[in-house]
């Protein structure tokens, strides 16, 4: 039996719980993180000395940090429709991947989410916020421009592609900030929408975080 650790309304918990989903996985999740806790004890340590969710054990395999575990996950489980046997194939998806945790999350998650929707509002930095929103403008017209003629990111069929991208839109669309016109990003994610684990495990209300620089 899969097991999972982790937060649900963690953004990289997330990414790992839509995969699971549409991948059909049965599982086990333990909530950890936040107020569920387990993250300093000895057992979860060991697991990840880091300290930090998600951390998935799969028969005795443990993975953690979220893009590791997708990997891992797509290439155990899901085949050619998740993990193309051509290599360069198999890079479009790894490129979006990587450009998504380090330029993409970085500008929404840290200096937006975080600076604008988590900190209480005494605190909020506006010039690096509006700086936040001006980026994140500029990244997700990227992606518009990349979608034109594209279901998915990299083509007809979802891939790994979408899902840490993917994932952030819920909450990109949900806050009250400034964003471009981006019809065939409002189109992706619509498609999206229509995923029953999109929906279950990433469409989930976080108004419980506002205003809170805690988990």
């Amino acid at each position: 039996m899969l097991r999972i650790w982790g937060r649900r309304n963690s953004f990289n918990v997330q990414k790992v719980m839509w995969l699971v989903g549409e991948l059909g996985l049965a599982h086990e999740h333990i909530p950890a993180g936040g107020a569920h806790g387990l993250l300093d004890t000895p057992g979860f340590l060991a697991m990840n000395p880091h300290g930090r969710v998600p951390v998935i054990d799969d028969g005795g395999t443990i993975v953690w940090e979220s893009h590791a575990i997708l990997r891992y996950l797509a290439a155990r489980h899901g085949a050619d429709r998740f993990w193309p046997a051509d290599a360069g194939e198999r890079s479009q998806a790894d490129r979006w991947m990587d450009w998504a945790q380090t330029a993409l999350q970085p500008a929404f998650l840290t200096e937006v989410f975080w600076g604008f929707y988590r900190t209480p509002d005494h605190l909020r930095n506006w010039p690096a916020i509006n700086r936040g929103i001006e980026r994140c403008a500029r990244y997700f017209e990227l992606l518009d421009r990349r979608l034109q003629g594209r279901a998915y990111l990299c083509g007809d069929s979802l891939s790994l592609a979408d899902i840490p991208a993917g994932t952030a839109l819920y909450r990109y669309f949900e806050l009250e900030i400034e964003r471009p016109a981006l019809p065939q990003v409002e189109a992706w994610y619509r498609r999206l929408q229509d995923r029953p684990a999109y929906r279950r495990h990433v469409m989930i209300p976080f108004g419980d975080l506002a205003g809170r620089l805690d988990y």
